[in-house]
């Protein structure tokens, strides 16, 4: 799969856990959900970030401005992504907080999908953009699972950071019995 689509592939099984959460029958699913779409959303964000954005830079003709719309994007679904990791199951604020994350994604989704991601396509040779793509992949594995807003969010920072923040994000998943991803 290129990157661009995996991207988009991303954002469908993102659109879907928003619809899960709208399904659940209790607060227990609904916080399962929850977790999985901060989990998730925190490892999309910081490989775009590491990954695809600096690309997006270097090829788009107006990559730099571009690029600095979307990582202030990123950085307001951070600090939702933030808020909703740090509440319990059945937290009023939960819905709320939610909510705006949804519009928050469908915004940044729209944007990538509509704007971002065909200039890109339109810039880089198919050959990039599926070794791009099994690049991002192998890197699932290694990203952060929890929002880190006060990280870098460009390289070399991020390049640095995120691997510690990974590291720390898996162990204490672990100390709190969360899944591996």
């Amino acid at each position: 799969m290129d990157a661009i689509e995996l991207l988009k592939h991303d954002h469908r099984m993102v659109e879907q856990l928003f619809r899960d959460y709208a399904a659940a029958a209790s607060s227990t699913q609904r916080r399962g959900v929850v977790e999985i779409l901060v989990r998730e959303l925190s490892k999309h964000a910081a490989l775009e970030e590491l990954m695809v954005y600096p690309l997006a830079k270097k090829v788009l003709p107006d990559g730099q401005q571009e690029i600095d719309r979307h990582l202030a994007e990123h950085m307001d679904v951070k600090k939702t992504l933030l808020a909703l990791d740090k509440l319990s199951a059945g937290d009023d604020q939960e819905d709320t907080l939610l909510a705006d994350l949804q519009r928050e994604i469908e915004e940044h989704v729209r944007e990538e999908e509509g704007e971002l991601l065909p200039q890109l396509r339109d810039a880089v040779d198919q050959q990039a953009l599926d070794e791009l793509g099994h690049e991002l992949d192998r890197a699932k594995g290694k990203a952060p699972t929890r929002p880190h807003p006060n990280a870098p969010d460009e390289p070399p920072g991020l390049a640095l950071a995120g691997p510690v923040a990974a590291i720390y994000d898996r162990l204490r998943d672990r100390m709190q019995g969360r899944p591996k991803t």
